[in-house]
């Protein structure tokens, strides 16, 4: 088991005291006392082993930095891009500064984060969990931490959440693919065991199963790792099918776009050739020579819920757990919605 990092391990690092560490960890260096740059490096060197405090709940609170950490899966995504700067200009209107950190959707770097977070004395966290992050989360709870999930959550843990309403929009998605005439339609998702996966999974496959035109074989999933390659596979995998499949839904954004870039570097013609339904909005779709249906999500609105739900915690007005479920739009053409 790793040993336990100490005022003092920080101290001896940088040979200082172990007092003028605990001055600028436990935020109570205001008159300036030690100086900015070894303040600094005290943040660092506490970031760089790890350091937490004895009492997270306590360590999050002294001082009051106003501040709060943003945990976010892949920020080259152009969904999350977006909710972190909504995340972030809700947050500065009320006074709070928000500290940004990318996960790029591993555990360990999810761990690191939180550690790296505390060292700053954030006061709550707003986070995108990763995978088998159940741990991490619990022991947030535990220490009474005031953290809010945003676009994903966990349903068996009592905690505040903000996600969408993903398997009646994917339900209601795949039902307009049906409605255009597709009679063989293949789905492409995450290989993940993520609860907005699974139920973005699960309304597609009911909707299928519901209209007599479910087929498992037509069910591809790519791993997040090894996208580009996955997403070329699994397209080459249902496009060679006997009986040619005439749609496909992809259950988020990341997916989406490559999935829509494969099919047209195989000069498979959309709409025409196949139909398709894509997760989320991309500026992309307004410059193909057709139109692209996708699902909406409402990122400006989940943004403020999750800012809202955390600033409520961390002030104590209401401690009560909240899970919130916003409605996402399915967008058929620029001018009109289902």
């Amino acid at each position: 088991m790793q040993k336990r990092v100490s005022l003092k391990t920080i101290a001896d690092e940088l040979s200082v005291s172990s007092a003028t560490v605990s001055l600028v960890l436990n935020g109570k260096n205001q008159n300036g006392r030690v100086s900015k740059e070894m303040s600094q490096k005290i943040l660092d060197k506490a970031a760089e082993l790890n350091y937490i405090p004895n009492s997270l709940a306590k360590g999050l609170k002294v001082g009051k930095s106003r501040t709060i950490g943003l945990i976010i899966a892949d920020i080259s995504n152009l969904f999350f891009g977006a909710l972190a700067l909504h995340i972030q200009n809700f947050a500065e209107e009320k006074g709070y500064t928000v500290i940004i950190g990318n996960t790029n959707e591993q555990l360990g770097e999810m761990e690191k984060l939180i550690n790296f977070l505390y060292a700053r004395q954030v006061e709550g966290l707003i986070i995108t969990p990763t995978e088998k992050s159940q741990i991490l989360l619990k022991k947030l709870f535990h220490n009474k931490i005031p953290f809010v999930l945003v676009d994903r959550t966990f349903p068996e843990l009592p905690v505040n959440s903000v996600l969408i309403d993903n398997y009646e929009i994917s339900y209601q998605a795949t039902l307009q693919l049906v409605k255009r005439g597709c009679k063989r339609i293949g789905l492409v998702t995450y290989k993940q065991d993520h609860y907005h996966i699974n139920e973005r999974r699960r309304g597609c496959e009911d909707a299928l199963k519901h209209t007599g035109l479910y087929n498992p074989d037509i069910m591809e999933e790519v791993r997040y790792d090894f996208l580009k390659n996955d997403i070329k596979r699994a397209i080459f995998s249902l496009m060679s099918t006997k009986e040619r499949i005439d749609g496909i839904f992809f259950t988020t954004n990341s997916i989406s776009i490559n999935g829509v870039k494969e099919l047209i570097k195989n000069n498979i013609n959309i709409q025409k050739d196949i139909q398709i339904m894509c997760f989320d909005e991309n500026d992309a779709f307004y410059i193909l020579p057709y139109t692209v249906p996708f699902i909406r999500q409402p990122i400006k609105e989940m943004a403020q819920k999750a800012v809202d739900l955390l600033i409520d915690q961390i002030e104590m007005k209401d401690e009560e757990n909240q899970k919130i479920v916003i409605c996402a739009e399915l967008v058929l053409s620029e001018n009109r919605m289902f």
